[in-house]
């Protein structure tokens, strides 16, 4: 049964504003199809790139949001029972390879390692993905390429990528924008004035210097980007703030003072 390619083309271009040369990297990365890591922290905008860069190039993608819980069969495929008997369904890498979209597998190190090595062999000379149920040997489509992301921070003896793995692609290292860019990028995200998008990216930066020491995990530009959305709607800038950028990061009450000062003393 063919597959139509444009139901999985990115119709509209989303808002993305490099931070080095990230964008024709990644272009000469897929001119010569080279599997591509991107590493960062969460909301950092690496699936914001990945979707960009797949509109910019005008190709199809197909994103698989991995889990503990994914077998190789979601990822490839697997047969159908039906009342006139069974039927193959393929997978969303399956479908990749086929049609010639982009792959990207988001949080690839939440995935059990016995289920990311069916990736192998679509990431060297060979090009092909082995549907061993099936029977049949893929060969991928020449537009065919296959993205990786995870968090590097998440990163423990449990949770990380074998070597044979990682140095199958090249790859990116993402963080958060600067100060510069990062309130630029809120103010053309959700239309909310420079000033007040500068205030929140200092809330923002207060959090991340608590990395390690309290906190697991900084804000997010994602969750700046939530808080200047409920202040361009109207709602006031400390519950705004304390609604997307503290509440949702931390329940420790020392952490929480910390911050919720942070954000009286900016919007006072």
């Amino acid at each position: 049964m063919s597959v139509d390619k444009e139901q999985y083309k990115v119709q509209q271009g989303p808002y993305y504003q490099q931070q080095r040369n990230e964008v024709a990297l990644y272009e000469a990365a897929y001119r010569n199809r080279l599997p591509v890591m991107v590493k960062g922290p969460t909301g950092c905008g690496k699936s914001r790139f990945v979707e960009f860069m797949a509109w910019k190039l005008k190709k199809p993608l197909i994103t698989v949001a991995c889990n503990e819980d994914m077998t190789a069969s979601d990822l490839v495929g697997r047969y159908l029972l039906e009342p006139n008997g069974t039927r193959w369904l393929d997978g969303p890498l399956t479908t990749a390879a086929r049609i010639g979209a982009i792959c990207y597998l988001d949080e690839i190190v939440e995935a059990r390692q016995d289920t990311t090595v069916v990736i192998h062999p679509l990431t060297d000379h060979r090009r092909t993905l082995p549907l061993d149920k099936k029977g049949e040997l893929i060969n991928a489509h020449p537009d065919f390429q296959l993205v990786i992301s995870y968090n590097p921070g998440y990163q423990s003896l449990m949770k990380d990528l074998k070597q044979s793995t990682k140095q199958r692609f090249t790859a990116f290292d993402f963080d958060y924008p600067d100060e510069v860019l990062e309130t630029a990028i809120l103010a053309q995200e959700t239309g909310l004035d420079e000033t007040t998008a500068a205030k929140l990216v200092k809330i923002g930066q207060t959090a991340r210097n608590l990395k390690g020491h309290g906190l697991d995990e900084g804000i997010s530009t994602r969750l700046l980007v939530y808080a200047a959305t409920l202040i361009k709607d109207g709602v006031a800038a400390v519950d705004a703030c304390r609604m997307s950028l503290v509440r949702p990061i931390t329940d420790d009450a020392d952490i929480r003072e910390t911050l919720d000062h942070a954000i009286d003393a900016t919007f006072a």
